[in-house]
């Protein structure tokens, strides 16, 4: 009997925990799931046959030991920064090891001893990145194996609310980590248009937006994420002219939130003391310059020329113009403004989000050039089984079940853009109703 282990249960667990917990149903496998909360854990399991819950810290070493020892797979879904700790580990342990998140310099200094063993270790599995890598390297090997150029590569995904559920200002609620989505393009956002190279600093990032549209929901804001610039090499179009990789969000949502990030609410960098008591509209004016003949709104709207009725909408929404109590006082600004956002933007059990993708290719043949479009659009059911869950987890359940039927015969440290990795995944994702559409101009 093979043991599965997953590390973590929480938001983006749903689907994967249900599809690994059903390949165990016959008895040939055994499924794990430890949590720091032992009550969410069984709750998941929900004590279908040959699984069990634990509790688990990722401070108790023993525990983790014990629990890595006692299994043949890993898959963590544990927080980022947690990774490298089972990673490693499971390769002192000599066990395979699968995540979703992106491969950190940590992890690829293992690279050569994961070899050595003869372990496979898969990240960047999930969706973004994970979905993104398999259906683009999809496009790009054909296109390669047509003899055809790649002149221009933009892929875009965003984690959204479903239409029926977009009932505030923003059409946004949190479906993934808060803290991620406050922070989000902070650094220099970097990529190549046209051969030039551009460079866009964390000031300018929610205003160097593109118009990206899906058929029957509208446009969306693009703005670029942090680095396109080393997927040349990862995907293997070095040479290319064009390259860039970026995050949707619903028209209007870049330039209210330009308004945080220029006031400076989204700096992480430092904490602020604020007196107990205080309102949405004190933090805000502590951002504002002294004028004592102009209100708060009418100091806003000096400090940001551009700001247009449905910018002030949305923060108006938020309550920054009102009297309701702060539900922190203490932090950094990016902590106080996300404690603010996680009471407004938090996702009630029937509402449905939605992932959006969508690649953009420009390709040179032999006939001309062409364009090709690859969307994916995605729906939640409500939420605790989100679409987020289902595009983080599916790819990840999915290669797990062939590593382990053996289909997948690779050993050392991978990111899943080699065929006889995306393929049998992207196959099983169309049966589970997970279909990118191609549209060729």
């Amino acid at each position: 009997m093979k043991t599965i282990l997953i590390l973590g249960a929480g938001k983006s667990s749903s689907y994967l925990i249900d599809y690994i917990a059903a390949t165990c149903s016959d008895g040939s496998r055994k499924l794990i799931l430890a949590d720091l909360d032992l009550a969410l854990a069984n709750s998941k399991i929900q004590g279908k046959p040959n699984t069990e819950a634990t509790g688990f810290s990722i401070e108790d070493k023993e525990a983790l030991k014990k629990l890595i020892t006692a299994s043949d797979v890993v898959i963590s879904m544990l927080p980022a920064f947690m990774h490298p700790i089972v990673a490693k580990e499971c390769l002192i342990l000599k066990k395979h090891f699968f995540s979703a998140s992106y491969e950190s310099e940590e992890i690829k200094s293992m690279q050569a001893e994961i070899e050595k063993k003869g372990l496979f270790f898969l990240n960047e599995c999930g969706l973004d990145p994970g979905l993104d890598h398999m259906s683009a390297m999809k496009i790009i090997l054909e296109a390669k194996a047509n003899q055809e150029e790649i002149l221009s590569f933009k892929s875009y995904c965003g984690g959204l609310l479903a239409p029926i559920s977009e009932d505030n200002p923003w059409k946004y609620k949190f479906t993934w980590n808060p803290r991620n989505v406050v922070l989000a393009g902070q650094g220099i956002s970097k990529y190549i248009d046209q051969g030039e190279l551009k460079f866009v600093p964390y000031h300018q990032v929610f205003k160097r937006t593109e118009t990206i549209h899906f058929d029957r929901l509208g446009d969306f804001d693009g703005y670029p994420n942090r680095d396109s610039l080393n997927y040349r090499k990862v995907y293997g179009i070095e040479s290319i002219q064009t390259m860039l990789r970026g995050t949707l969000r619903r028209s209007g949502y870049c330039k209210a939130w330009d308004v945080f990030v220029q006031l400076g609410l989204t700096d992480d960098s430092y904490e602020l003391n604020l007196q107990e008591g205080s309102t949405l509209r004190q933090f805000l004016n502590t951002f504002l310059p002294y004028k004592k003949e102009l209100s708060v709104e009418e100091k806003l709207a000096e400090a940001i020329p551009e700001m247009d009725f449905p910018t002030f909408e949305k923060i108006q929404w938020l309550g920054f113009f009102g009297n309701r109590k702060l539900p922190k006082t203490q932090g950094s600004p990016a902590s106080i403004l996300q404690a603010i956002l996680e009471e407004d933007w938090k996702l009630f059990p029937e509402d449905k989000d939605m992932i959006l993708m969508q690649h953009q290719f420009e390709i040179k043949s032999s006939k001309g050039t062409k364009t090709i479009i690859s969307s994916l659009v995605c729906y939640g059911e409500d939420s605790t089984y989100t679409a987020m869950a289902k595009t983080v987890g599916l790819p990840l359940a999915i290669a797990v079940d062939e590593f382990l039927n053996g289909k997948i015969k690779l050993t050392g440290l991978y990111v899943p853009v080699l065929p006889e990795l995306y393929t049998p995944i992207l196959n099983k994702l169309e049966t589970l109703g997970i279909r990118f559409i191609e549209s060729i101009n």
